[in-house]
């Protein structure tokens, strides 16, 4: 059963992939290509509270998500951000970062906030054919590794 913030980020329609403790979705604002949510599946709100075996699959989640977001977007850098003001379930905003912007589909996605702080408020929206296409991408390269 999906908890109030996997619903929040689009679930199930933003699924990128999912391990036995947290739920990978593709962030419906891009502010950069690639950005995720990684959200703990559970009714958790303290990050003291998810347990050693979400710890643990944590490891497996973000292995996964490193690797699939390399071949994805070649990112120099990556950030992850626990900002849980609005969203109460424990979760990770996961933004690739890079210098040079990236395309697809013929549409720039600069990381505006380079080599500062990620500028979340200066997002690009996918409309949500191209929301579905980066997702389906990504989900292909979560499986093949």
């Amino acid at each position: 059963m999906p908890n109030a913030t996997m619903v929040k980020f689009g679930y199930p329609r933003t699924s990128v992939a999912d391990t036995a403790h947290w739920s990978i979705q593709l962030r419906p604002q891009q502010p950069t290509l690639g950005s995720l949510v990684l959200v703990c599946k559970g009714e958790a709100q303290a990050f003291s509270d998810i347990g050693a075996e979400a710890f643990a699959d944590l490891q497996h989640a973000i292995a996964g998500i490193e690797r699939m977001l390399g071949a994805f977007v070649a990112y120099q850098r990556i950030n992850y951000l626990m900002l849980m003001m609005v969203d109460p379930h424990v979760h990770f905003h996961v933004v690739p970062r890079y210098e040079e912007p990236r395309d697809h589909e013929g549409r720039s996605y600069p990381d505006a906030g380079w080599p500062g702080p990620p500028a979340l408020g200066q997002a690009v929206t996918p409309d949500e054919a191209t929301t579905e296409r980066i997702r389906d991408r990504l989900s292909t390269l979560w499986n093949a590794s």
